[in-house]
């Protein structure tokens, strides 16, 4: 049976004594009800996992022992999806969630011309991909940066595969699910009302490849799942 999975900023060496915040604490002792002796698991992050003993119970500041440390390896594969924001806050996160779960390494938020520019809450944002990496038993959190524009985007340079989902019929395009890609891909989704044509344009000139999730029309947090589940499955 798996162990409570929590996380930490920080895991010492095995044998040290590691104090959790009040959050982590009060969710252990008082919602779980776990007490002196209890076996949990937690991570940094940052590839480190580490099984712990409660040996104070206490509802502020438990404070656990450590047992045993295994540092795991990042993924194999860097997958990056790079998506506008939408004027409904909670649908995006929707979308952070559910791509941190389906293993998606790094999200881009983004301005394109279309975008209804929403306030961002970079700390929300952390919690939610903190919150998505426990349920889904990771060890690695997914990176998330600063809202950036489209342009800005679009020079990147890191990735081996680059593609554009588009829903206009201007440039040829492939299935994404087809598409043999590098270690690294990244992928862009759209605003509502899609990409302009002058944008898709502007990043097939900077070596991205025009692609489609499908026949359906998708909200831009549906097409951003989807593009997820094809990285995580295919690629």
């Amino acid at each position: 049976m798996a162990l409570p999975f929590f996380y930490v900023e920080q895991i010492e060496a095995t044998g040290a004594i590691l104090q959790l915040n009040e959050e982590t604490s009060k969710h252990m002792v008082q919602v779980l009800r776990m007490n002196v002796g209890t076996m949990v698991s937690l991570t940094d992050g940052k590839g480190k996992k580490a099984n712990v003993e409660v040996v104070d119970a206490h509802k502020k500041k438990c404070s656990v022992l450590i047992k045993e440390v295994m540092v795991l390896p990042p993924p194999e594969k860097r997958t990056a999806i790079a998506i506008s924001l939408v004027k409904n806050t909670a649908r995006f996160e929707w979308f952070l969630e559910k791509a941190a779960e389906l293993g998606i390494t790094t999200v881009y938020p983004l301005l394109c011309e279309r975008t209804e520019k929403q306030h961002f809450r970079m700390d929300r944002m952390k919690g939610i991909l903190v919150s998505a990496m426990l349920q889904s038993k990771q060890v690695w959190l997914a990176e998330i940066h600063q809202p950036l524009s489209f342009a800005d985007l679009i020079q990147s340079q890191i990735f081996g595969s680059k593609y554009i989902a588009y829903c206009g019929e201007e440039y040829p395009r492939h299935s994404l699910h087809q598409k043999q890609t590098a270690l690294e891909t990244l992928v862009l989704i759209g605003p509502e009302g899609d990409f302009t044509t002058s944008e898709v344009k502007q990043a097939i000139e900077k070596g991205f490849e025009p692609v489609t999730l499908g026949d359906n029309r998708l909200r831009t947090e549906t097409a951003g799942v989807a593009a997820a589940v094809v990285l995580g499955m295919c690629f």
